[in-house]
């Protein structure tokens, strides 16, 4: 159960250990933090010097091949964590709302806040597209052999409408006389059907609390193992950054540039502006605000995977912010599946302008209407993985702009999504703090605590308790 913390307790039980403020710290070249921006730094380095050597997408040398096999294995060690960690944190979240007070009213508020930061994101991406016009006088064409499938309401309605219990599909293709089939998970069904499995089991309830039992544990255990890939991320960031750097240099994005700069000034327009504000209009300081949400940015940003960075939010909401675990099991997992401002706000709205304005298209107030409607409702869409491909084609489709604008985009879409998911699990930490400073629960004495590194103590898990 949640309870408003006294100036002395906290958030009582919900709340970990607070270190001692002398407790003696690490050697900075150990945290976290410093790692990431080494690792940056050696990154950009080592594509250069890639790229000197002469390597491209058609023609690697070896030091570009190695980059990218490094950063491709890493992203591959965060996406087999994906399902099982969306499936059991979103049933231990369902079935932590049992004890905590208000759910259903801390559930409303969440979703609305939700809600209403993805409109003031979207707004705010339509308003740089229309201003910066990043698709006029591009002189750019849609590759040939690109092919644009339209993805309208309906395809994304049936597409959250599981095949099977395991939201599996299996895709089938003849190559050289023979069929080969692979299989692949559909996040949105898999968030379904969790959905579904963990709000029947508190409608069961204590017939069920065996198998909750277990889900929080197998959860716990999952999120060791993603807390040693997220360990690895430096290394990861070597490869990912190094690569894009090899692959791309800096002027192969070319006219695409002023794309990528209308993008990242809509992303720093909310980090830096809205965000802030929200934080302010709280009584919440914005420099704890950002010190404190500092860690789940930068993994963020390096690994495009908000629900592979899930682990930091939580911790980053929890240790940093002080809102209560109870609540915080809750709104981070779900934030982290549902609340994308970089990825189905600003990216799409920049996008749909860009779009229209490279075709020549004259956008509706209608159209327009329709990218806001898109945004607020079909987050889900991103799924929390990396990349916001089905959330574009569906902003695209639904507001009738060209769908074959969407190769124009793809080759700077990993340098975007960085920008993206680093505003996205932003928002998700942000989001719970609010919402418990508003009902009364928030730790503020944690919130205003110097910050600690929250990833040095590695034993001891955020788990959904």
């Amino acid at each position: 159960m949640i309870t408003r913390p006294s100036s002395a307790a906290g958030t009582g039980a919900d709340a970990p250990a607070r270190p001692a403020d002398d407790a003696p710290r690490s050697p900075w070249y150990t945290r976290f933090g410093p790692q990431i921006v080494l690792a940056l730094i050696a990154g950009v380095l080592l594509g250069l010097l890639a790229r000197a050597l002469g390597h491209t997408e058609d023609t690697p040398v070896w030091l570009g091949e190695t980059l990218a096999v490094i950063g491709s294995s890493y992203i591959s060690l965060l996406r087999a964590t994906v399902i099982p960690l969306v499936f059991f944190a979103v049933v231990a979240s369902i079935a932590n709302l049992a004890q905590v007070t208000n759910a259903a009213r801390l559930a409303a508020k969440t979703l609305l806040w939700f809600a209403l930061t993805s409109l003031a994101s979207v707004l705010i991406g339509l308003a740089v597209g229309t201003l910066v016009r990043p698709g006029v006088g591009t002189g750019q064409q849609a590759p040939s052999g690109f092919e644009a499938r339209e993805v309208g309401w309906w395809d994304f309605l049936e597409s959250l409408i599981p095949a099977n219990f395991l939201g599996l599909e299996v895709h089938s293709a003849a190559e050289a006389g023979a069929i080969e089939s692979a299989p692949s998970f559909n996040v949105l069904q898999v968030l379904v059907i969790s959905i579904a499995i963990g709000v029947a089991a508190l409608k069961v309830g204590e017939k069920a609390e065996p198998f909750l039992s277990f889900s929080r544990s197998v959860l716990a255990i999952i999120q060791k193992v993603l807390w040693w890939i997220i360990r690895l991320a430096p290394i990861g960031t070597v490869g990912l950054l190094g690569n894009a750097v090899a692959s791309y240099g800096w002027t192969t994005m070319g006219t695409l540039a002023k794309f990528v700069l209308a993008i990242y000034l809509g992303l720093a327009l909310v980090m830096l502006l809205l965000y802030p504000l929200l934080a302010r209009a709280h009584g919440l300081s914005v420099k704890q605000y950002f010190s404190g949400v500092w860690p789940a940015f930068q993994l963020g940003f390096v690994s495009r995977s908000s629900i592979g960075t899930l682990p930091v939010t939580q911790r980053v909401a929890e240790r940093n912010f002080g809102v209560p675990t109870g609540y915080a099991s809750f709104a981070v997992p779900l934030g982290s599946t549902t609340k994308m401002d970089g990825c189905a706000a600003i990216y799409p709205a920049v996008a749909a302008v860009f779009v229209a304005q490279f075709y020549g298209v004259e956008m509706s107030l209608a159209q327009y209407g329709l990218v806001v409607l898109v945004s607020v409702l079909g987050s889900a869409a991103t799924a929390g993985t990396t990349g916001a491909t089905v959330m574009l084609t569906l902003t695209l489709s639904t507001a009738g702009l060209p769908l074959e604008g969407m190769a124009l985009l793809l080759a700077v879409d990993p340098i975007v999504d960085m920008g993206r998911t680093g505003v996205n699990v932003a928002g998700q930490a942000l989001i719970p703090a609010l919402v418990a400073k508003q009902e009364g629960i928030l730790d503020q004495e944690r919130y205003d605590a110097a910050r600690l590194d929250i990833m040095a103590d590695d034993e001891e898990m955020v788990l959904a308790r």
